[in-house]
């Protein structure tokens, strides 16, 4: 189980979330350095939108997500669950252009 985490580790995924306690205020998104993360529009959400896990191949397991939410929603697994990725220049670069895109997943240029 992720450290402090009250969900279950649900197995052989490095990153899962609680959307019932997420507000999506993307600071998750925000210090991904990895592109992992992004965030989704979503009219049942209070924000608009609502967090989502785009690339869970490329988690390094930094656990910066994990760390930085003020409401518990997002989990990371331990090093002893999942073999995490390394950092790549394209997972950066890919990090570099959601920022760019208002932390909105990349597929979500444009939509509204």
């Amino acid at each position: 189980m992720a450290s402090g985490a009250m969900t279950p580790y649900p197995g052989n995924v490095p990153v899962w979330t609680n959307t019932n306690n997420c507000k999506a205020c993307d600071i998750c998104v925000s210090v991904c350095p990895s592109g992992v993360l992004g965030m989704r529009y979503d009219s049942t959400s209070t924000l608009g939108a609502m967090i989502s896990i785009d690339h869970p191949e490329a988690c390094i397991g930094c656990n910066e997500c994990e760390l930085t939410c003020p409401d518990f929603a997002i989990y990371v697994a331990s090093k002893a669950e999942y073999k995490f990725a390394k950092l790549t220049d394209d997972a950066k670069e890919r990090q570099a252009q959601i920022v760019a895109n208002n932390y909105m997943s990349l597929d979500q240029q444009g939509v509204k």
